[in-house]
């Protein structure tokens, strides 16, 4: 009978003894799948915030180089590092008055998607963020348009083919402005679809602050078919473009163009 005991007894230790290494196990497992899930989700938020971030594209402002609903890159490193150049197509905050007030989200489906877009898992949606090209920086003339409807900037007449959608014009707008300091000037790729520093001249002559540009695209992701990185036009490399900033230039004749209401 003791023996039997004795027996007995080890058996139900040795059950406990099994029983607690395994939950130890699980506990374990369980901790090291929060950690990664943590630390990956630490990870996201800092890439979000100092390297890149992800978009999409609302709008038909950017044809044909940028379509409805691609979904882009911007890199905030690059421009962190090297500046905001002319010819960058740009993702940049609302500075006031381009875009509708944002209708905030509602619903659990809205706390999350703008829970997975905080940490960088979906593309930004906020309805806030616009992407343009630069065409002009701070100190630059920027003038609408010579006699072969060409936008110049500092004197030089750009030949703006291989980016602007096939067909469409510039001169929807007269103007000549000087960008302000700590500013940019930017416009759409397809012109008579967009709403951008043209439309805006009664307020900082059109600039938008550097400090509201979030980053450059550098790359579309999807769709597939669309996929590719994004160089700056070998038009804004022209060096007569910084030889002439900021000295006199002749003021162009008024085209007379007719206006038009673009689209975001």
């Amino acid at each position: 009978m003791t023996a039997a005991s004795d027996e007995g007894g080890g058996t139900a230790s040795s059950r406990v003894a099994s029983h607690r290494a395994q939950s130890e196990r699980k506990g374990g497992l369980l901790r090291e799948v929060g950690i990664i899930v943590g630390s990956a989700l630490i990870l996201s938020i800092l890439v979000r915030t100092f390297l890149v971030q992800a978009f999409y594209v609302p709008s038909e402002s950017m044809e044909d180089t940028l379509r409805v609903s691609d979904r882009i890159i911007a890199s905030k490193i690059t421009t962190s590092i090297a500046g905001v150049q002319r010819g960058d197509v740009v993702v940049f905050r609302d500075p006031g008055g381009w875009l509708p007030d944002p209708v905030p989200a509602t619903g659990a489906s809205g706390v999350i998607r703008e829970a997975l877009t905080f940490v960088g898992l979906l593309p930004s949606s906020s309805g806030q963020d616009l992407v343009k090209r630069v065409i002009g920086v701070a100190g630059d003339r920027i003038q609408c348009c010579d006699a072969k409807g060409r936008i110049v900037v500092n004197g030089v007449g750009l030949n703006e083919s291989a980016y602007i959608k096939p067909g469409d014009t510039t001169d929807q707008v007269d103007f000549d402005v000087t960008v302000p300091p700590g500013a940019v000037f930017v416009m759409g790729d397809n012109r008579s679809n967009s709403r951008d520093s043209r439309y805006h001249l009664e307020d900082n002559s059109g600039g938008v602050p550097v400090g509201n540009v979030v980053g450059k695209v550098v790359v579309v992701v999807w769709p597939l078919i669309s996929a590719g990185t994004l160089g700056t036009p070998t038009v804004f490399t022209n060096p007569a473009l910084d030889a002439r900033a900021g000295k006199p230039v002749p003021t162009l004749p008024p085209a007379g163009a007719g206006k038009a209401v673009p689209g975001e």
